[in-house]
């Protein structure tokens, strides 16, 4: 083997990797802008989270703001509601598992750890039917919680399904108490 043709094997050796790094950077900046559009757009992060007054909420009543694209009821529940909701064994209930993203884990669906405030009196949580994803109707039902006309899911004070074809409870969304009258969902 002659010097110079060690020289051109290495030259080719050189041509094929410039080129194959050029062909990477290419098919990168081609695939950029396919991926980088699914990001959520401005106004979207701009709505995943939300300041909600709630010092207008009288006790027995509740609030239904729009969040990223889905209502939220937020429910100053009665003592009346509350002792029912804790009155419940467990073992009564369709799903047994609190669905709240405030806590670690499959909790269980005690009223304590689906209730935003230590009180049990906020209970805040998404107002989409887990059936089908219809609006179910507040203080309605065979447990004077919710009740989706769609299919027949009853919910309880706690949102917990109870009967019906629904087969998870309400989530619960991410939320805090900001102040005594601001909830922040997200």
């Amino acid at each position: 083997m002659s010097h110079a043709e060690d020289h051109e094997g290495t030259r080719r050796d050189f041509l094929y990797y410039a080129t194959a790094g050029a062909a990477a950077v290419t098919a990168g900046a081609a695939v950029w802008p396919l991926v980088n559009q699914m990001n959520p757009s401005a106004d979207v992060r701009a709505l995943s989270s939300i300041r909600v007054d709630v010092s207008g909420v009288a006790e027995g009543t509740q609030l239904t703001v729009k969040w990223l694209g889905k209502p939220v009821f937020i429910r100053y529940r009665t003592e009346k509601e509350i002792e029912e909701a804790r009155e419940v064994p467990l073992s009564d209930l369709v799903d047994p598992v609190a669905r709240n993203a405030n806590l670690k884990g499959e909790a269980l669906a005690t009223d304590e750890n689906r209730a935003l405030d230590d009180t049990g009196a906020w209970l805040v949580m998404m107002g989409v039917c887990t059936h089908l994803g219809c609006v179910p109707l507040g203080e309605a039902g065979d447990f004077d919680g919710w009740f989706c006309p769609c299919h027949g899911s009853h919910y309880d004070t706690a949102g917990r399904i109870r009967k019906g074809p629904a087969p998870e409870n309400l989530p619960v969304p991410v939320a805090e108490f900001a102040d005594e009258s601001t909830i922040v969902l997200g």
